[in-house]
C-alpha cells in the first residue's frame, strides 16, 4: 500500500519495513559494542516504542533486563506541551547503566522528564536509543545515543506510531498527506 487511510487523514508511505528493520539492527549492535559487561536495564516508553523495543531485544545480545513505563504527552496530532505518567518505574535504578527506549525524540520534552526522573532515581548511566528522532523539532538540549532513523518534522503512523490510537500495528512508517 503507498496510500492509506486512517480516521479523517490520508498517509502516503514513506519508510518501508525492511528500511526499518536495518536502521534496527543497526543500533543494536551498537548497543552491543557500547555496553558489552555492563548488565543495562532497557525502558520501553509505552505505548509508541514496544514494535521498536521488541525487535531491538532480538538483535541485543549483552546480558540485560527490560521493563517499561508509559508516558502520554499527545492529543490527536498534536503534542500538549505537557507529560503525564500513566504507568511508572517499578525497577530500581540506583548505580544502573539505564537505557531509554523511545519510538521519537521530537520536542525532548518527554525525554527531558524521563532523564530528570531517573538522575533524581540514582541511575548511573543514562542512555537514549530512539527509533526515530525529529531534528528540527528538539527544543531541548538533549543527546541521543542511538538514532535508527531522522526524519522531517511530519507527522507519521505505523511501526508503533499512531493517529488517535490508529495505525501501530502497521508495519511500515506513512506520512501524512497534506490536506
Amino acid at each position: 500500500m503507498t496510500t492509506i487511510q486512517i480516521k479523517d487523514k490520508k498517509f502516503s508511505l514513506s519508510i518501508p519495513e525492511a528500511e526499518i528493520l536495518k536502521a534496527v539492527r543497526e543500533v543494536g549492535e551498537a548497543i552491543n559494542r557500547d555496553l558489552a559487561h555492563k548488565n543495562p536495564l532497557f525502558i520501553c516508553v509505552l505505548n509508541g516504542a514496544f514494535m521498536f523495543a521488541g525487535d531491538l531485544m532480538k538483535t541485543v545480545s549483552v546480558p540485560c533486563e527490560i521493563t517499561f513505563i508509559k508516558l502520554s504527552s499527545y492529543d490527536g496530532l498534536y503534542t500538549t506541551g505537557s507529560v503525564k505518567e500513566i504507568i511508572g518505574l517499578n525497577e530500581s535504578v540506583v548505580g544502573r547503566t539505564v537505557v531509554v527506549v523511545e519510538d521519537i525524540v521530537d520536542t525532548g520534552l518527554t525525554m527531558e522528564r524521563i532523564l530528570d526522573s531517573l538522575h533524581a532515581k540514582g541511575a548511573n548511566e543514562i542512555r537514549i536509543a530512539t527509533f526515530l528522532q525529529k531534528p528540527d523539532a528538539l527544543q531541548r538540549d538533549i543527546t541521543v545515543d542511538y538514532v535508527a532513523m531522522k526524519i522531517p518534522n511530519d507527522f507519521i503512523v505505523g511501526y508503533g506510531l499512531d493517529y488517535d490510537g490508529y495505525g501501530r500495528n502497521l508495519k511500515d512508517i506513512y506520512t501524512v498527506v497534506p490536506e
